[in-house]
């Protein structure tokens, strides 16, 4: 990420997961806090994660799943398996599935930034023009392959962006939801996802945000995860599922 989101989420990820602390493990005098995130949150993460240990002496166990979508590895899959997490990081849409399922503790979820989407094409290939609505539509139809996250921001390009535009059916033909790893190796031409998942990609060039007319921004948020019993209670009281912080509160916003 650029230096203009990084200071603020320095202090607004390590703010959360110490909020986390009542539901962490305790494990020969050290405190552990085990946090599942989403791609678009994990290059920042990644520095923040040994200076924060070293610090607070609190261990940081960190995996992975997908905001949103179906299949094993998505974040509401995981915790549905019975995988033990104290604190989600993803998108807003897919935190608001986990909260309306009872699997968030009450208040405690806040947004912690956002990043636009953006395209990257493999390093050293010519970088396409993408500066208008229409030049970014040209650009899709002509390249070969596209790739893009199957989460929150590949379902806007599916059943949003790409029928509003017309090329629905024609994207459907050459898309896949590898990711921008695609590009890199060769197996795709274009990946578009969201910016925070393409600066620090190793092995593409970064082309650019896509324009505002059609622009997704996609907004990460943290919340703290009950335990399995407490989410069983939850989803047997409806009232217990509301009153979270929301999208507001005396929390930071953005990155």
């Amino acid at each position: 990420m650029n230096k203009r989101w990084h200071a603020p989420i320095k202090l607004v990820v390590l703010i959360g997961v110490v909020v986390a602390l009542p539901t962490a493990s305790l494990a020969q005098g050290q405190v552990q806090v085990r946090v599942i995130m989403s791609g678009g949150f994990s290059a920042a993460f990644r520095e923040l994660q040994p200076e924060f240990e070293k610090t607070t002496g609190i261990k940081l166990t960190v995996t992975r799943g997908a905001s949103q979508g179906v299949g094993p590895d998505t974040i509401g899959a995981q915790l549905h398996v019975g995988v033990p997490e104290d604190v989600v990081i993803m998108s807003r849409e897919g935190l608001d599935e986990l909260i309306a399922e009872g699997w968030i503790v009450a208040g405690t979820d806040v947004d912690l930034g956002q990043s636009p989407l953006g395209m990257s094409v493999r390093a050293g290939a010519p970088k396409p023009d993408i500066s208008t609505v229409e030049a970014f539509k040209r650009t899709m139809l002509r390249a070969k392959s596209v790739t893009f996250p199957s989460s929150t921001t590949g379902i806007y390009l599916v059943t949003k962006l790409f029928p509003q535009l017309g090329i629905a059916k024609e994207m459907a033909a050459k898309t896949t939801s590898t990711g921008v790893a695609a590009v890199a190796k060769g197996d795709a031409e274009i990946a578009v996802q969201p910016v925070s998942e393409l600066l620090r990609a190793p092995g593409v060039d970064f082309v650019g945000t896509i324009p505002a007319g059609i622009q997704y921004v996609s907004v990460f948020s943290a919340a703290m995860v009950k335990d399995p019993k407490q989410a069983k209670a939850s989803k047997e009281d409806p009232e217990e599922r509301h009153g979270g912080a929301g999208h507001t509160g005396c929390w930071p916003h953005g990155l």
